[in-house]
């Protein structure tokens, strides 16, 4: 059943407590759970508090950047994402968003190599803890500090190459919206896919992810979900509002409008 969530990233200013009871307040009962937050609470505090609330971890974000780019070496990254897995398991996360790095100076056959050698270390551990490592294409715009993996087809190739059934993809709207007739590919994308994150703009992305409530912008929502839905994908909807134009928005009126929009688009009565 599909069921909504929303991400910590949204709520950037509360802390992890405040996320798990406002979220449950406003009837939201599932979170997109950002390890930073989890590292203030604490993990076995933070896992206590979503079981009291009875919150569910749609995915833990995130884990990566095995080409160095971010400052670590490939071997504390690598390191970093067995981490990740455990404190996902333990959250009770079934995902663990993966993003690749940047190309950091590598030539592309390199930044991949590196992030195959990775994923192949990181995937028996996945599969012991039963956690689906999903990686996460990004529009150009927005990828450089984050990923080399900007479309479907760049991260299905490794999914590909690397093979498992652990190893998934996050499909996110505002990256992957804008992309022509991109809801005549759901079908073929829904068996590899992990989580849909919903989120929406104006504009095609450009630099900073200034995105707009759902339903207000240019993304084809209703077409993209009524897509997935006819796939036959019932997993959660994480719901991912960042920017300016929600700088000045309480966020109890954006877990509000939130549920809204998921009812509307994903969920109607």
């Amino acid at each position: 059943m599909a069921t909504l969530s929303v991400s910590e990233t949204t709520t950037f200013r509360w802390t992890f407590e405040q996320d798990v009871e406002n979220y449950r307040s406003a009837g939201v009962s599932a979170m997109g759970v950002w390890r930073q937050k989890v590292s203030d609470c604490g993990l076995t505090r933070a896992a206590d508090l979503m079981r009291s609330f009875d919150v569910k971890a749609s995915h833990l974000a995130w884990a990566g950047g095995f080409t160095g780019s971010d400052g670590r070496n490939f071997r504390e990254s690598v390191d970093d994402a067995l981490e990740a897995l455990h404190a996902a398991s333990i959250l009770g996360a079934a995902t663990l968003v993966v993003y690749s790095g940047a190309r950091a100076g590598h030539t592309y056959n390199h930044a991949r190599r590196l992030l195959r050698e990775a994923l192949k270390e990181l995937l028996p551990v996945a599969v012991q803890l039963n956690v689906s490592l999903a990686l996460e294409p990004m529009h150009p715009c927005c990828a450089a500090d984050w990923t080399f993996l900007t479309s479907v087809d760049d991260a299905l190739e490794v999914i590909h190459a690397v093979g498992g059934e652990r190893l998934k993809l996050v499909i996110d709207t505002f990256h992957l919206g804008f992309v022509d007739n991109f809801a005549s590919r759901v079908r073929e994308i829904t068996p590899f896919t992990a989580l849909v994150q919903l989120g929406d703009s104006r504009l095609a992305p450009c630099g900073e992810q200034n995105r707009c409530f759902l339903g207000e912008g240019a993304v084809p929502l209703r077409e993209i979900i009524d897509a997935f839905r006819d796939a036959g994908y019932d997993g959660y909807y994480d719901v991912e509002l960042l920017g300016e134009e929600f700088e000045s928005v309480e966020y109890r009126e954006i877990l509000r409008r939130a549920k809204l929009a998921f009812e509307e688009y994903v969920s109607p009565s």
